[in-house]
């Protein structure tokens, strides 16, 4: 058993997105709570702990949560009923392009992300020549990212999260990005850093082989619902089970 300390939890949380006809009666809700709307439960009454160390990956069909539980986990939105609390520096490969100032160089989105993380200058300069190498763009590093391609955006995206020394490490889907070689060198450093026993991992993706071979324990979800939590093996048969 990991007697590690808590870094996750959620405590009997809902998530509740109100669902509006359209972006002007969304407006017009900001001053009126007459504007009818429709509810979409994406999460309900979801209790469960990850400790230091652990890697954990959610399974479920599109509308399961899992990508709410993460927004919630790396604090883009927060729960409607409940408790989530998170402890250490959280790194998600998500959206990987997002968040990046298209005006400023490759450079100068590293420090603004790294700072964004919590890195102090000192660090920043630290990581900043792993990022580079990592990302590979070449002279492109010190020109405005609206000269660069989508593929190189989401390189430097990657790049940025797996070497800013992050405790809790997220990844959804970001396993894809790029061409094979580099696909390779993503699944690498994921392996590299979840050999340091401290980082926490969870890990979202339809490739329950990928799943298997990064993480020990499943949980599986069904509209919001926690349905099955253990052992990865047992998670994946159940998955597989229900699909």
């Amino acid at each position: 058993m990991n007697d590690n300390k808590v870094v996750i939890k959620f405590n009997k949380v809902t998530k509740v997105y109100k669902l509006y006809k359209s972006d002007r009666a969304r407006f017009k809700a900001l001053f009126s709570n007459k504007v009818k709307y429709k509810e979409n439960r994406a999460v309900k009454n979801l209790s469960f702990e990850v400790r230091q160390g652990e890697s954990l990956a959610l399974f479920g069909r599109n509308g399961a949560g899992k990508s709410t539980i993460l927004k919630m986990i790396t604090g883009v939105c927060f729960p409607t009923e409940g408790e989530v609390e998170v402890e250490g520096k959280v790194s998600a490969l998500l959206e990987l392009a997002a968040g990046f100032d298209v005006e400023s160089t490759g450079r100068e989105n590293i420090a603004f992300k790294c700072s964004l993380m919590g890195l102090t200058e000192e660090e920043i300069a630290e990581v900043e020549p792993d990022i580079i190498a990592f990302a590979d763009v070449g002279d492109y590093i010190d020109q405005p990212l609206r000269s660069y391609s989508s593929g190189m955006k989401a390189r430097l995206g990657f790049a940025i999260s797996v070497n800013a020394r992050p405790d809790i490490l997220i990844v959804d889907e970001a396993l894809s990005v790029g061409d094979k070689d580099f696909r390779k060198k993503c699944k690498d450093k994921v392996a590299e850093i979840m050999a340091d026993e401290d980082v926490t991992l969870l890990f979202v993706t339809h490739s329950l082989q990928t799943a298997k071979d990064f993480c020990k324990r499943g949980i599986v979800l069904e509209k919001g619902k926690m349905l099955f939590d253990g052992d990865i093996d047992e998670a994946i048969e159940f998955y597989d089970s229900r699909n």
